[in-house]
């Protein structure tokens, strides 16, 4: 009987230690989960929302735009800006060579285009940076 009445004992103690062990877990993989998501909505929302689009005519600041909401800008009558989806581009420019409307998209830190003719400078400023530190030829 006493052999009996310990393997019943211990078996309850085991059960009490493992849901008790459970419920710790539980709580651990929740928090977790809520420190990431947390994490997730920093880079991915509020770290989005500090890039801006700084527009620059002959070396003064023309206006600042945040990527973050889609718009077309025109500068001087001589270049439009269309930033949309996270992203700036040159779509328009009254200069012979349109090397500033053939370049690619900008939407990270120190990305430019630049419309040398016109005088006119486009760069994004923020945290997100660039996947370059230099080009060379």
């Amino acid at each position: 009987m006493i052999a009996f009445s310990k393997c019943v004992c211990y078996d309850i103690l085991q059960k009490g230690l493992e849901n008790e062990m459970t419920k710790k877990d539980i709580r651990l993989i929740a928090g977790i989960l809520i420190v990431a998501i947390l994490m997730s909505f920093w880079f991915f929302f509020i770290k989005k929302q500090m890039q801006i689009v700084v527009v620059y005519v002959d070396h003064e600041v023309f206006g600042k735009y945040s990527l973050d909401e889609n718009q077309t800008i025109d500068i001087n009558d001589t270049n439009q800006l269309l930033i949309q989806d996270w992203k700036a581009k040159m779509i328009h420019a009254n200069c012979p060579d349109q090397v500033c409307v053939h370049q690619k998209e900008i939407s990270k830190s120190n990305e430019s285009i630049i419309c040398l003719p016109n005088k006119v400078m486009v760069t994004v400023e923020g945290s997100k940076e660039s996947e370059f530190d230099a080009v060379t030829y």
